[in-house]
């Protein structure tokens, strides 16, 4: 977890992500990244020179017709267990996706529905900055994806500012591996809930992970070049403050993985 924390921290002050006074929700869905971030983000409370305050906000998507929700029950216990405020917002997501309007490609609109939901919660809490659970992978695999089915160069950016609502994004995993979050995870007992979600792994960016697997056998290091290359052009707010720069390419936890 240390080391963690310690990309964490190094993610932070390269982008400038959180400033004093803070309050800083952090998106759980329950699976292993957005846990591993509340973790993170409530120790370096602790410590961090800019004071700053974590709470947990969790979207319930419902169910599908034929299909058991989630229960959140054990990141709630979790939550009160490190000192985070918990918030559980319901929805009808799923129900709405699948059932009604039956989407054979979901993922786009259940993005876009979450965001929304999600930024309305922010919003009438008086929030206004979230942090969400993308990582190193994340980004490669995003990089890709709009390369292979948009024609872009492009990636979701470290900190995004919404100027409809006044929120910040702010990605503080970016430096750290899918790996080594499941390693961390895993050692620390989180508690991880299942996905039900009836598209999970079989979704394009599935198969652009399993694509770059492969690659990565072929060529050792591709997904740290990618990222380096991305920073270094660099894509619009990928490139950190002059001082600082990411860990040393060979340092990023689970690249090989």
């Amino acid at each position: 977890m240390n080391q963690i924390l310690s990309y964490v921290r190094r993610c932070v002050e390269d982008y400038d992500m959180i400033q004093a006074g803070d309050r800083v929700a952090v998106g759980v869905s329950g699976g292993k990244d957005s846990l591993v971030l509340l973790a993170a983000l409530a120790r370096l409370r602790e410590f961090y020179p800019k004071p700053f305050t974590v709470e947990a906000i969790t979207l319930d998507m419902g169910a599908a017709e034929g299909r058991t929700g989630m229960d959140f029950s054990s990141i709630a216990a979790y939550c009160e267990k490190i000192g985070v405020p918990f918030t559980l917002i319901p929805s009808e997501i799923h129900h709405v996706i699948f059932d009604i309007r039956k989407e054979k490609n979901p993922c786009s609109m259940c993005a876009k529905m979450r965001r929304g939901a999600l930024h309305n919660a922010l919003v009438e809490r008086g929030i206004h900055k979230i942090a969400l659970g993308h990582h190193f992978d994340d980004a490669v695999e995003t990089f890709f994806l709009s390369l292979f089915y948009e024609g872009r160069i492009s990636c979701f950016q470290p900190v995004t500012w919404l100027d409809r609502t006044g929120i910040s994004q702010i990605r503080p995993l970016l430096y750290c591996g899918e790996g080594h979050i499941r390693n961390v995870a895993q050692r620390e007992g989180l508690p991880v809930v299942f996905n039900p979600c009836p598209a999970d792994g079989s979704t394009k960016r599935q198969e652009v992970k399993e694509l770059i697997q492969t690659l990565g056998q072929q060529y050792p290091g591709l997904k740290s070049r990618v990222f380096g290359a991305m920073q270094r052009l660099p894509l619009p707010e990928w490139g950190p403050v002059e001082h600082r720069r990411m860990p040393p390419l060979e340092e990023v936890r689970g690249d090989s993985l």
